[in-house]
């Protein structure tokens, strides 16, 4: 069955030409795009939907969340916002609540946050563990994010629980911890800052995981200037996330993973993605991450929402874009590109989704606007209309 999506005012396809089409349609077939062009030339199909002239956007890769929690930090963002200052410790608050939330209850907030992401045009999404910090929690909640995401990311170094000694804890993680999780998670991540975890514990975590063939991330840089770039940069991970505080040399660290890519036609080796996360930028009123410098540098860029729920409690793609194109310098196009294509990059799906191509996913997202400059021209408004995932519309 073959279905034709036709007056679409404006399509912005972030493949490597960058095209912006009007008056366009898109074919889905078989889950896949089938055929993209103008509206007066698309081809015969079962079902027509008519976009009425609205803007079409790949829907958003949500490439760094933590959606597996139970439990409330109302309490802490609060006292934030009246002065206090953000430290990881928040953390082992929303692990208690966590491992007292049963398989039913837990599977059941998941869902309801990934059912908040696709509602926001969001199509792929990465989750994490870390909020279970023992070897049993930790692969219960793995195999419960497995059936409910695209890419599941094994975070068990995120904190080092109460009343346990650090390297002692790195060791659990490096062998019983890793070898539960095993089955369910494709990625794993290290917190490498201060409060969490140090350069060496890091670091023997990322090349354990890799030894057991996981794919690399890396929380860094986000709390003051410190190990995370360069040791991203160092084991080959996909990406380096939070990246607030860069230094020269951080920047030209990662610029130097993207010598292999080209990136006007998307093709080629891609680097270690730096991907920032404004909404959590704002909530822990950390300075916003420097996406236009590492831009111009020539380092691909991802936005992402890093729904948690002590210093980003939200899905909401469309805000984080708006964000960047407000506070942080990025072009429409750029911001675009980062939350799509840049996403992709970052949990290596560029060959599946992140942009609108022939063969690729159908994974499509309809504005309630004529123009995709509509979501930082109206910031916060609901402006996702209708949604598309793997060619179903979910909404």
């Amino acid at each position: 069955m073959a279905e034709l999506i036709t007056n679409i005012g404006e399509l912005t396809t972030v493949d490597a030409e960058a095209r912006v089409l009007h008056d366009a349609a898109v074919v889905i077939e078989d889950g896949r795009i089938a055929w993209l062009g103008s509206a007066s030339a698309a081809p015969p199909a079962d079902t027509m939907v008519d976009a009425d002239g609205a803007a079409m956007l790949p829907g958003w890769v949500d490439s760094h969340t933590h959606l597996v929690f139970a439990g409330d930090r109302s309490a802490e963002f609060e006292a934030r916002m009246a002065g206090e200052s953000y430290s990881a410790g928040g953390i082992g608050v929303t692990t208690g609540a966590t491992r007292a939330a049963d398989d039913d209850n837990l599977s059941r907030l998941i869902r309801g946050r990934v059912a908040e992401a696709f509602a926001g045009g969001t199509t792929y999404l990465e989750t994490k563990t870390g909020y279970g910090l023992e070897i049993e929690e930790e692969a219960r909640h793995a195999r419960l994010a497995a059936t409910q995401v695209d890419t599941v990311t094994f975070l068990g170094a995120h904190l080092v629980p109460e009343g346990v000694d650090a390297d002692e804890y790195v060791d659990i993680v490096c062998g019983p911890m890793l070898e539960a999780v095993r089955p369910f998670v494709q990625w794993a991540d290290v917190f490498c800052e201060r409060g969490a975890f140090d350069e060496a514990q890091s670091r023997k975590v990322l090349l354990t995981c890799a030894d057991a063939g996981l794919g690399l991330r890396v929380h860094g840089n986000q709390l003051g200037e410190g190990p995370g770039v360069r040791l991203a940069v160092e084991v080959g991970a996909a990406s380096v996330d939070h990246v607030n505080h860069l230094s020269n040399d951080d920047i030209e660290a990662l610029a130097g993973t993207w010598s292999g890519w080209d990136k006007a036609t998307s093709t080629g080796s891609p680097g270690t993605v730096a991907t920032c996360l404004p909404a959590c930028d704002l909530s822990t009123r950390q300075p916003l991450a420097p996406g236009r410098r590492l831009l111009d540098a020539g380092v691909e860029i991802a936005l992402a929402s890093n729904c948690n729920p002590g210093t980003s409690y939200t899905t909401a793609m469309n805000f984080n874009v708006g964000t960047a194109v407000l506070q942080m310098g990025l072009t429409l196009a750029e911001a675009l590109r980062a939350a799509t294509f840049g996403g992709a990059l970052a949990v290596r799906a560029q060959d599946e989704v992140g942009s609108i191509e022939v063969g690729k996913r159908a994974d499509l997202h309809l504005l309630n606007a004529p123009a995709a400059i509509h979501l930082a021209y109206r910031p916060g408004m609901p402006l996702t209309r209708s949604v598309w995932r793997q060619g179903l519309r979910i909404r």
